[in-house]
């Protein structure tokens, strides 16, 4: 009899363990709201893969880097720019061993999907105040939200901003700067390329010119509290398989892939 209680403790003992032995094959990753597409994408061909499953969370990545240092419980940190991984790397959040450049971007003007405005000439002096109108401009905070800064350097440098700053409409990250164009909250917005091409309520009316601004650079890093299995997926993101599902989306590669 007490041998078949033992058993039975036991088997109830292994039992209560197998959720966390479940959950220990979860990555959890931080990751720029413009990757939420691609990185979707590609966790679900890991996910076949490996079998392992992912917990992701899209922000800004100035809110993901503060709540990494606030001890949010993440594996992988992905910024749409290298200040905020610095930022990251400065509090020790990272490790920076595993830190590597992986992808570029491009700023775009956008405008509601059935919009009179078209074919903008993007260049120096270029009047963006005028051609908002009466309406909005959305981006993100120039302030913290690395796609607001990047539009602000870039406006700065072609003559554009003061002008045009009232108009802004400082979006809590780059997505939700997409949704208000779309939903013709804003007469135009500054995006990255890549979210203006998931977007069907919207359409891509300019470029701006990579010398307007500091290059545009998504780095990628395990945290220092990673769980083992994030090497692997570090590595998967540098393959062949990945590339091409980022470049799909309109990423640029920056890395030589392996296979």
């Amino acid at each position: 009899m007490y041998r078949i209680a033992g058993l039975f403790t036991a088997f109830v003992m292994l039992a209560s363990l197998a959720p966390a032995s479940a959950e220990d094959k979860t990555i959890t990753v931080f990751a720029a709201a413009s990757m939420k597409n691609a990185l979707d994408e590609i966790d679900a061909a890991y996910t076949a893969k490996s079998g392992i499953k992912f917990s992701v969370s899209y922000a800004a990545s100035s809110v993901l880097a503060k709540q990494i240092e606030q001890g949010a419980p993440a594996d992988v940190f992905v910024s749409a720019d290298t200040d905020w991984m610095d930022y990251a790397a400065s509090r020790k959040t990272i490790n920076e061993a595993s830190r590597v450049n992986l992808l570029g971007n491009s700023i775009v003007l956008i405008a509601p999907k059935d919009s009179k405005i078209d074919n903008v000439t993007i260049a120096q002096g270029f009047d963006l105040a005028k051609l908002a109108g009466d309406g909005r401009i959305a981006t993100g905070d120039v302030k913290s939200v690395p796609v607001g800064k990047y539009a602000k350097a870039a406006l700065e440098k072609l003559g554009a901003w003061q002008a045009a700053e009232p108009k802004f409409a400082m979006a809590e990250s780059v997505r939700a700067a997409l949704t208000l164009v779309a939903r013709g909250e804003a007469n135009l917005g500054i995006v990255y390329s890549t979210d203006a091409k998931v977007e069907p309520g919207v359409k891509i009316v300019g470029t701006f010119p990579a010398d307007s601004h500091p290059a545009i650079i998504y780095p990628v890093a395990a945290t220092t509290t990673a769980k083992q299995e994030t090497n692997d997926y570090l590595a998967f993101l540098r393959t062949s398989a990945a590339k091409t599902i980022l470049e799909k989306y309109g990423f640029k590669f920056l890395i030589s892939p392996t296979t």
